[in-house]
C-alpha cells in the first residue's frame, strides 16, 4: 500500500482524487472533531445532526456511510465509532483500523483519505498509529493508496516509521 499525508486544510482536502474519505468519531465527544468535524461543518451539520437525532452514536464498532458530493470532493464518507475516548488503548486502535480495512475492502475502494482512528484528538502517538495500521493493512493487496491526514510535524514522525517498517522488511 502506498501511502501519502494531506493537512487536515479543507483546501488541500479539496485536492484530493479518492472516491472516499474515512474518519473516526467518539461515543461521548460533542462536538466532534478532527476530521469528522471538518466534513461536519462541510456537510452542513449533517453527521452531527444524525448524531443528535440517535441515528449514530459513535459506538465502538459502529459505521455511518453517508454521500459526500457535492458538499465535498468524495462521493463517500465513512465514519467509525470507537467508543469512549477514555477506553481508548492499542487494541481499540487495531480493531479500528482493520475495521476500516474491511469496510473499505467491502466497498471496493482501493484509494482513499482517511484520518487514523484517534488521531483527531491525539489519543495516540503518531508514530504508534502508523506502525500499527502497516502492522495490520499495510500488506493487503486490497488497499493501493491512503493519504493520511495529519499536521506537518506528525506527517514527519509517521513518515519515519513507514520508512523503518519498510526497513525491516526488506531486512527480513
Amino acid at each position: 500500500m502506498d501511502l501519502g499525508f494531506l493537512t487536515p486544510d479543507p483546501i488541500r482536502l479539496d485536492e484530493a482524487n479518492v472516491e472516499l474519505c474515512a474518519c473516526s468519531i467518539w461515543s461521548d465527544q460533542r462536538p466532534m472533531g478532527g476530521l469528522a468535524g471538518i466534513l461536519d461543518w462541510r456537510l452542513g451539520g449533517r453527521l452531527s445532526a444524525l448524531f443528535k437525532s440517535g441515528f449514530v452514536t459513535g459506538a465502538k464498532g459502529e459505521a455511518l456511510l453517508v454521500p459526500g458530493r457535492p458538499h465535498v470532493p468524495f462521493e463517500k464518507v465513512l465514519v467509525v465509532g470507537l467508543g469512549a475516548r477514555a477506553e481508548f488503548d492499542d487494541a481499540r486502535f487495531r480493531e479500528a483500523v482493520e475495521q476500516l480495512g474491511r469496510r473499505l475492502e467491502g466497498l471496493r475502494v482501493r484509494r482513499c483519505v482517511i484520518e487514523l482512528p484517534g488521531r483527531g484528538s491525539d489519543a495516540i502517538e503518531p508514530e504508534r498509529a502508523m506502525t500499527l495500521t502497516l502492522e495490520g493493512v499495510g500488506a493487503s493487496a486490497e488497499h493501493d493508496a491512503w493519504w493520511v491526514v495529519e499536521p506537518v510535524a506528525a506527517q514527519k514522525r509517521m513518515q519515519t516509521a513507514v520508512d523503518e517498517q519498510r526497513r525491516r522488511s526488506r531486512a527480513i
